[in-house]
């Protein structure tokens, strides 16, 4: 109520939005942002590729895995990335971003691995998960990829 109130509009509306009922203009969502003290930013990106989808859905696979066992997956990935550097020299920047991330609480990695914005898009491309999920595994996460793309 307080919230329709500060962005001049009705109640009813604010739950039309919530349920994705009905869409807010631009204009609405300025004033909605105005009126709980945020500013609004409007973000135009490329679609997310077969690709993206599917490393993400293998990204969501071995974010369950470090949720279980947080120690022996960084160990894993940090070892990838050490020989991921002397193989491939000119990706020194983005292993040094991953080197970094491997280094954040757990909540925060995982929030990369599950993130579709392209900068995490990008840093997926380059993982150094390689080996966290068995042959199975993947196995799985392929048919249910390919069963949700049908879909």
């Amino acid at each position: 109520m307080q919230l329709a109130r500060a962005a001049g509009t009705s109640q009813s509306a604010i739950a039309a939005y919530e349920t994705e009922a009905k869409s807010p203009t631009l204009r609405t969502l300025q004033r909605l942002a105005d009126s709980v003290g945020l500013e609004l930013a409007v973000d135009f990106v490329p679609s997310t590729t077969r690709e993206d989808r599917r490393s993400l859905a293998l990204h969501v696979a071995i974010a369950n895995q470090l949720r279980a066992d947080p120690d022996s997956v960084r160990r894993r990935a940090r070892k990838n990335l050490r020989k991921m550097a002397v193989t491939n020299p000119e990706a020194q920047q983005i292993l040094a971003e991953w080197r970094d991330i491997l280094g954040w609480p757990v909540a925060r990695i995982l929030e990369i691995l599950s993130d579709q914005r392209p900068h995490a898009r990008e840093l997926r491309h380059v993982t150094p998960f390689a080996g966290i999920l068995s042959a199975q595994q993947r196995a799985a996460v392929y048919r249910e990829f390919r069963r949700s793309e049908a879909a």
